[in-house]
């Protein structure tokens, strides 16, 4: 064809909401250069059956902060374009049938006034001049956003792919893409019409995502963790009350979330749109016997109502009005689902110039914030916020169609269900085990997944309740209370033992990794034979990851970092690799596990272990043998005692775990953990350590070497913002929290003036108080300072301390 893109800075495939926000992106930036390829017509795939809400409502900053960006956009969307779209801005109530629940609303309330959003908490009685029509008898309460509504599917993605081309972008529909290759640094993809040339790929397939995603196999990449599942909505007759009231009061009555019973129920036109999330759900094309189709295009499932009776009889209760006529019309349709629920929109794990923008339950709310996040990470390898929550690479090897499955059918059930802080969702577990799993659930162990591998999160005794209702509460208090705090005083003042399966480990070796590492890293690394703590930094100063650096020789290092981290800074390092350098950089994080041996008495233990010299000082490390088997001896602790890390191969570390635990040692996890490394003001990765935040605000400027010969990325950026100032510093604050501690991103006055939010927090068992860390604006962080936290809707006095940890703070237990 002579007119036939052979050229493109991008390729996007799929033409769907998500792929064409993200040409209208790009093409809005300046990179006009770029092409949307479509197998069939836009629109063809879950864009053109979505029901078209647009929600604000999100457990999650990153998720929040994306909706927020679509609806806003949405509503100037058809001006901007020039392309009318029926968006009705009608405002949605959300129902509670609990104090939990309500909790769960005044935390998202607290989230969306930080962002500048208006979500109002309601009584039953409140609720009813949204939308007259529904029994409130039975409620707490609920939650009224004014900005919520719902939008045509195709309209909306018929306005973006104007605009893009308006601003230079090519959209070739039926064009389906059939294969990829690499020439040089250039990807070929390879279309019916032909072949396109470009430098960055992106794959916006919808449900058809895994398939593509196979084609980057051959060049770095996995199958792409989603399943796709039946989703099922029905629109009613016309409804003549509901046609008088409208006619009466000139707009829509509100909609209606009943999101303890799992269903949405809205008006449209003069009817009603009722959508529930069934616990009987269904995957399809998950079976040989029910392979995925060449194409589905404006297909949908033969209907299945059956599935939905209880929520159709609940949904009449609430509104009578929906028996007074039948269904119009039933859509069962397809709609991928990643195993968390939540979208994968990013750089595509392994793949070098390739990314990812699929997997959308809900892709018309999140499809104008994927656009913009996609074209940032394009056009300039970094997002304007933190968005890890739906990175691609959270995921890694554990997700294999087993757990992506089972997953799915978990999520999709729940999928308004609350996220309680002590919850772990129980299907597609016990994926990676440490080689002591069974000798640390025969102790008592509470399991928690992280990165796929199993961790105590605290250890029960018998008798405890150990149920997943006893974890359905925002309290601190539960079960587990006694013992996390009999584990950390343990640590406190004998010696306890973590088992840590799944660090993210990294060995750098060979000619010139010493130089590398030095221009890549912010600080300082450590002397042959010490550990040090480095950090990370984009070219906006931002903090991008944190690992400790073990140097075994002058061009050897060993890297250790979060094990959630594993797949994103394995991608770090190796995209950061010059070409022909003649280092390398291998992942050995299944090879290698790891104990923690914390506390003022575990010099006593190791020495009936080993013959190591446990008189070498703080941030040292030695190899030695124990029980047979070789490890390496890190004097850490992220604890903040006297303490050491064992590394040792995965085949010696049972036998390790056994003998300290006959010496004495306590077994603590992760919950425990999690309180000792805040008294210290530790930070933990994507909380305390995200793109949020410079390494200045985030108070590390000690881990910075301004005056070393090596750049780094970042280095003029931060220089600047030291320069000026930072308008907003990481503290610790001393928090009045009554039953809960603070969650992340709980946000922070002074009066009536959100002034800053909270990273993390947890009680302190050794200083006996709830402890926060967060960002605060800079003239605030005087020690003594009375701010207030918001927690779960109630705002909480907290004080701010001295820049330095609560717990021991000249370090003299760490480095006794």
């Amino acid at each position: 064809m002579a007119d036939f893109p052979t050229t493109a800075r991008v390729v996007i495939i799929g033409g769907g909401v998500v792929g064409t926000s993200t040409l209208y992106h790009l093409a809005k930036a300046g990179w006009n250069d770029c092409v949307l390829v479509e197998k069939n017509e836009l629109t063809a795939g879950s864009t053109w059956h979505a029901a078209g809400n647009v929600p604000n409502f999100a457990g999650s900053w990153a998720v929040m902060n994306m909706q927020r960006y679509s609806a806003a956009m949405y509503r100037t969307l058809g001006d901007d374009v020039d392309y009318p779209m029926n968006y009705h801005v009608s405002g949605a109530i959300r129902l509670a049938h609990s104090k939990e629940r309500m909790q769960e609303f005044e935390r998202v309330s607290g989230m969306g006034r930080a962002q500048g959003l208006q979500m109002d908490i309601c009584t039953p009685e409140e609720l009813l001049q949204y939308n007259p029509f529904m029994e409130t008898h039975d409620l707490e309460g609920g939650m009224w956003d004014p900005l919520d509504g719902d939008i045509d599917p195709a309209q909306l993605t018929q306005a973006l792919a104007k605009g893009a081309r308006d601003a230079g972008g090519r959209i070739e529909r039926f064009c389906p893409v059939e294969g990829l290759a690499r020439d040089g640094d250039e990807w070929i993809v390879k279309t019916t019409k032909g072949d396109i040339r470009c430098q960055y790929v992106v794959n916006c397939a919808g449900y058809y995502a895994q398939r593509v995603g196979e084609m980057f196999k051959p060049f770095g990449g996995r199958t792409v963790p989603m399943v796709v599942m039946s989703h099922q909505y029905f629109l009613t007759e016309p409804i003549a009350e509901l046609d008088a009231w409208t006619k009466e009061h000139g707009k829509k009555v509100a909609m209606i979330r009943d999101v303890d019973v799992s269903y949405y129920l809205r008006q449209e036109k003069t009817g009603l749109n009722l959508g529930p999330y069934e616990r009987n759900c269904k995957a399809h094309w998950v079976t040989p016997d029910d392979p995925m189709p060449q194409d589905f295009s404006f297909q949908l499932y033969p209907d299945d109502l059956e599935r939905l009776e209880y929520h159709i009889e609940d949904a009449m209760a609430r509104l009578p009005l929906l028996g007074l006529t039948g269904v119009g019309r039933n859509i069962n349709g397809p709609i991928p689902y990643a195993p968390d629920g939540l979208p994968m929109v990013g750089p595509m794990p392994g793949v070098k110039n390739a990314f990812e923008g699929h997997s959308f339950t809900f892709g018309i709310a999140q499809g104008g914030g994927a656009g913009k996040v996609l074209s940032e990470w394009i056009m300039h390898g970094e997002t304007d916020q933190d968005m890890w929550a739906i990175d691609p690479r959270r995921y890694t090897e554990y997700a294999d169609h087993d757990y992506c499955l089972t997953k799915a059918l978990e999520t999709y059930g729940h999928e308004y269900a609350m996220h309680f802080p002590h919850h772990e969702w129980p299907a597609g577990r016990d994926k990676k085990l440490s080689p002591n799993h069974a000798q640390i659930v025969a102790l008592g162990g509470q399991m928690g997944a992280y990165n796929g591998w199993e961790r105590a999160n605290w250890f029960a005794k018998p008798g405890d309740d150990t149920s997943q209702a006893a974890t359905h509460t925002w309290d601190r208090q539960g079960p587990w209370t006694p013992r996390v705090k009999a584990e950390a005083e343990a640590v406190r003042d004998g010696v306890g033992v973590l088992d840590l399966p799944g660090f993210s480990r990294f060995k750098v070796r060979g000619a010139g990794a010493d130089e590398w590492l030095r221009g890549l890293t912010a600080g300082a690394l450590p002397k042959i034979g010490r550990v040090g703590l480095v950090y990370f930094a984009d070219d906006r100063g931002r903090i991008v990851t944190e690992m400790s650096v073990t140097r075994v020789a002058e061009d050897d290092f060993v890297l250790v970092t979060a094990a959630t981290a594993q797949w994103h800074d394995r991608d770090y390092l190796t995209g950061h690799m010059p070409d022909g350098c003649a280092f390398t950089v291998d992942d050995i994080t299944d090879q290698i596990s790891t104990l923690i041996v914390t506390g003022p008495k575990s010099r006593d233990l190791l020495a009936g272990l080993c013959d190591a010299d446990l008189s070498l000082p703080w941030l040292s490390f030695q190899e030695t043998a124990m029980q047979g088997g070789h490890v390496t001896l890190l004097r850490v602790s992220f604890a903040g005692e006297l303490g050491w890390e064992i590394h040792a191969a995965n085949a010696d570390i049972a036998a390790i775990y056994d003998a300290i635990l006959a010496a004495g040692a306590t077994p603590f996890g992760m919950y425990a953990l999690n309180a000792l490394r805040i008294e210290k003001g530790y930070r933990a990765w994507k909380g305390d350590l995200s793109t949020d935040y410079t390494l200045l605000e985030g108070g590390l400027e000690r881990f910075i070497r301004f005056d070393k010969p090596q750049g780094f990325p970042g280095k003029a950026a931060l220089l600047a913002q030291k320069q000026r100032g930072v308008a907003k510093q990481f503290v610790t604050l001393v928090v009045d929290a009554g039953d809960q501690d603070a969650p992340y991103m709980s946000p922070i006055f002074m009066g009536d003036t959100v002034v800053g939010e909270t990273t993390s927090g947890d009680w302190g068992y050794r200083v006996n108080a709830s402890i926060a860390l967060g960002m605060l604006r800079a003239d605030l962080t005087k020690p003594g300072t009375v701010v207030e936290v918001e927690i779960y809707g109630k705002r909480c006095k907290a004080t701010v301390q001295a820049d330095q940890p609560l717990w021991d703070p000249q370090n003299e237990r760490i480095r006794a």
